[in-house]
């Protein structure tokens, strides 16, 4: 199996060495598939936490995680199909206009996708009971 695509650098920047294990982080409990859904939802905290830091909020990292979850190369059959709609979109929108935050963030703003809007999103995601 190869492994995910996590791009080492964009346009001459280079990715923050933090980044990976937070990627991998997410990419491991969506594999998982499992129905208790807070290893992974506290696992997209840390990444967007990180990505909403002033060290980790870089135009470079913005477009590791874009194309880590816009392309999944090297995922395999992993995917996030299994997880509620609500969590579902914020996993999609990562992949969508969070390239955008740095250079043209009224983009990224348009179509909530800046790591603090997604961070917002996420903490507004209830785990229903049913699955934990």
């Amino acid at each position: 199996m190869n492994a995910p695509l996590i791009v080492k650098a964009h346009e001459g920047e280079p990715v923050s060495p933090e980044l990976a294990p937070l990627l991998l982080a997410v990419y491991d409990e969506l594999a998982k598939r499992s129905t208790d859904l807070r290893p992974l939802k506290s696992a997209i905290e840390h990444l967007l936490t990180f990505l909403s830091s002033a060290q980790g909020r870089t135009n470079a990292n913005c477009w590791a995680t874009d194309l880590f979850f816009a392309i999944s190369e090297g995922w395999g059959d992993v995917d996030w199909e299994h997880v509620p709609e609500a969590l579902s979109d914020i996993l999609g929108d990562m992949g969508s206009a969070l390239h955008d935050t740095v250079q043209t963030p009224e983009m990224a703003e348009n179509f909530e996708c800046t790591p603090e809007q997604l961070l917002t999103r996420l903490h507004a995601f209830e785990i229903s009971k049913g699955a934990v």
